[in-house]
């Protein structure tokens, strides 16, 4: 039997997808599964980028330019001079296979071996994925459910930064809690980048679904960080097209720009056919985005307000992306969605949660938690929390028992 590496049996699992198995076996059974683990929506695609993948009329497809051809790069960049960051020009962007791949090249970028990130915690579990293919660590700031996942002290941060610190990566608005960063807290980020000459990676995929009259605010506003910030943008989620995979690095650090590209030029080009939908996705996406926001905005007030409707659950409403995290009246919630799906039905039914310890860097932060991502439409969110609460009362039931 072949040797496996070292970095590959300390790759931590997707808490998102380890509970798959038990899924298509429920499904296998004849059970309906209702997938709230996962950030894949329902919302369509704009028909812009479905046609411009219909009409493509090429005899060749191509490698496209390592950094990203330039006509998507130009449609970046009139995106973010609407946002009012009109100092970029095309020359800022290094497009990317999704924002999954952006991240890997900040991080391959800023960190060698035993270096550290800090992160907010609960984050996006893959965080873990990128640090440990790279042999980098995470250090964890735990925020908490009792101030809706807001940016811990700073001093806290502070506590952290050693020799080996390189960055501090964000998600804003985050994954899995929904949590939208106030100007305040990240002047404070800012400021503590500046003080010790760290890098912050902010990941801004879920820009334009924010909630309540808010607006995101992008680390780009804060010009001080010209030589100390990078951010990680993806078409996936703004469009409603995960498959095509096209995201980008964008950075106004030209050091740090030229250093990405050698990773960007060893893995040869970005997606082609990706980057011809997504240019065409930015054409006119006005009134796409608006009545997304709109979906969304509706979705998680009817999800929230049924969650916290059910005795002792707790979920902050979130102020943006399309996750929420709940606390829920069980031991583990791990052990619970797996006996969601192994175990329990209502009319042949069942639902699918990602246990939220593995958003933590200490699981058992998370571990009466799960994280609910809302993009399914009204009714199957109305069904899922009358499945989730049944097999809250029955669950608990035989656990008493």
């Amino acid at each position: 039997m072949p040797n496996i590496s070292n970095r590959a049996q300390q790759m931590p699992p997707s808490p998102v997808r380890k509970l798959v198995p038990f899924a298509l076996k429920a499904k296998q059974r004849g059970t309906k599964v209702y997938h709230l683990n996962i950030g894949q929506p329902d919302i369509e695609t704009p028909e812009t980028a479905l046609n411009a993948l219909k009409n493509i009329d090429l005899k060749v497809l191509e490698y496209a330019l390592s950094e990203g051809n330039i006509e998507y790069r130009k449609a970046l960049t009139e995106y973010y001079h609407s946002l009012d960051f009109t100092d970029l020009t095309p020359d800022n962007f290094i497009v990317t296979n999704g924002g999954s791949e952006a991240l890997n090249f900040a991080i391959s970028t800023l960190c060698d071996d035993g270096d550290e990130v800090i992160i907010p915690e609960p984050y996006y579990a893959n965080y873990n994925g990128f640090t440990s293919t790279f042999n980098v660590n995470v250090v964890a700031v735990p925020s908490t459910i009792d101030t809706g996942f807001a940016l811990p002290p700073i001093e806290e941060f502070e506590k952290k930064i050693t020799a080996k610190t390189r960055a501090i990566v964000i998600c804003n608005p985050g994954n899995p809690t929904g949590y939208l960063y106030t100007r305040e807290e990240l002047q404070q980020l800012a400021d503590i980048a500046l003080k010790y000459d760290i890098v912050i990676i902010s990941d801004e995929v879920y820009r334009e679904y924010v909630y309540d009259g808010k607006q995101q605010i992008s680390m780009l506003a804060f010009p001080e960080l010209s030589e100390n910030c990078i951010i990680i943008d993806s078409e996936s989620k703004r469009y409603s097209m995960c498959g095509v995979r096209i995201g980008c690095l964008l950075t106004r650090s030209k050091k740090i720009h030229d250093a990405a590209m050698l990773f960007a030029q060893a893995r040869l080009s970005p997606v082609l056919l990706g980057q011809i939908a997504a240019t065409a996705a930015h054409q006119n996406d006005g009134a796409y985005i608006r009545a997304v926001r709109e979906e969304y905005t509706h979705r998680r007030n009817v999800l929230v307000d049924l969650l916290n409707a059910i005795p002792g659950v707790i979920c902050p409403k979130p102020r943006g992306a399309f996750y929420c995290v709940a606390e829920l009246p069980v031991d583990d919630s791990e052990v619970f969605a797996q006996w969601l799906l192994e175990k329990y039905s209502l009319n042949n039914e069942t639902i699918m949660v990602a246990p939220a310890g593995g958003f933590y860097s200490n699981p058992e932060l998370g571990k009466k938690q799960v994280r609910i991502a809302y993009v399914l439409k009204e009714q199957d969110l109305r069904k899922s929390v009358a499945i989730l609460q049944a097999a809250l009362e029955n669950y608990n039931s035989d656990i008493r028992h």
